[in-house]
């Protein structure tokens, strides 16, 4: 799942009643979803450059939506296998990925379809608040690993009148006992990644795996 300006600001519904294949054809609206200003992608791609490994690597894009991450990924020369519930994203994200070193999975992000130990890195954008077992979730993304590899979390406390989301602490806290380094890197002072000033708590948590 991904936030917008939209479901922040009005009461949410229940997750399971989301209709994402619906939302999938204006989903790349969104400036940090479609990533199709110059300078919102470039600021992400600066982000992903610094999160994953420097070297050409396996990675795991979990509630890849259409892909747009995936996307920067290949284009720093990665390979990745991108994983979305959404069908209709799931075929989006397939059509965004065309003849790139990439293929895409229609699979549950909590528990994807994919062997364990054979990705250099992980990454869920704005997935882990919604699971209802967050702690089993995070285990099982760590153990898709390699040694040493990379879980890449970003996630947040969206919206100031009625914040949904989950607190930093609450992942920094979880992971601490599971991985050899925790590191929380704030985003929300950096307008370009929202197309936009935030007044509200965006973060990332990477977390290196055990070797």
């Amino acid at each position: 799942m991904r936030m917008s300006e939209d479901t922040t600001n009005r009461d949410m519904a229940p997750l399971e009643r989301v209709d994402w294949d619906a939302e999938a054809a204006a989903f790349d609206d969104e400036p940090d979803h479609g990533l199709r200003d110059p300078a919102v992608r470039g600021a992400w791609a600066a982000r992903l450059r610094d999160w994953l490994p420097d070297h050409p690597c396996e990675l795991l894009d979990l509630g890849c939506g259409t892909g747009s991450m995936s996307l920067l990924a290949t284009d720093q020369g990665h390979s990745v296998t991108a994983v979305d519930l959404s069908p209709a994203m799931v075929d989006l994200a397939r059509a965004k990925l065309a003849g790139r070193a990439a293929r895409v999975l229609v699979g549950d992000a909590a528990a994807p379809p994919v062997a364990g130990g054979t990705f250099d890195a992980v990454l869920v954008r704005h997935v882990a608040w919604t699971l209802p077992d967050l702690d089993g979730a995070l285990a099982h993304w760590l153990s898709l690993l390699r040694p040493g590899g990379r879980l890449i979390l970003v996630e947040g406390v969206w919206g100031t009148l009625s914040p949904v989301g989950i607190p930093a602490a609450r992942l920094t806290g979880a992971l601490a006992p599971l991985a050899t380094h925790v590191r929380h890197e704030p985003l929300s002072g950096d307008a370009l990644l929202w197309g936009r000033q935030v007044d509200d708590d965006r973060y990332a948590v990477v977390a290196t795996a055990r070797l």
